[in-house]
């Protein structure tokens, strides 16, 4: 069974794809690297990005995170500044 989660994409990941949230099927036992893989997959512009965190309700996560359907995700690209 599949269900869909909403992920909130900021930064470059928002220029990029040019919307600030996008939704993505996944499996029911999807992790955080498996959601990384559908997002580089329909949006391969963000492949150019070294390093994009995950953040699963408020923390980051690893990609081996488990996500639920009801989970807040956020993908965070690196940034600079000073």
């Amino acid at each position: 069974m599949n269900s869909t989660i909403s992920v909130l994409l900021f930064g470059i990941a928002r220029d990029l794809t040019g919307q600030s949230t996008v939704s993505i099927t996944l499996d029911n036992d999807a992790s955080v690297g498996d959601l990384l893989g559908q997002l580089h997959q329909r949006y391969p512009s963000l492949t150019g990005i070294r390093s994009l965190l995950v953040a699963v309700n408020g923390e980051y996560a690893e990609p081996e995170q488990r996500l639920s359907h009801n989970d807040e995700i956020a993908i965070i690209p690196p940034v600079s500044g000073g």
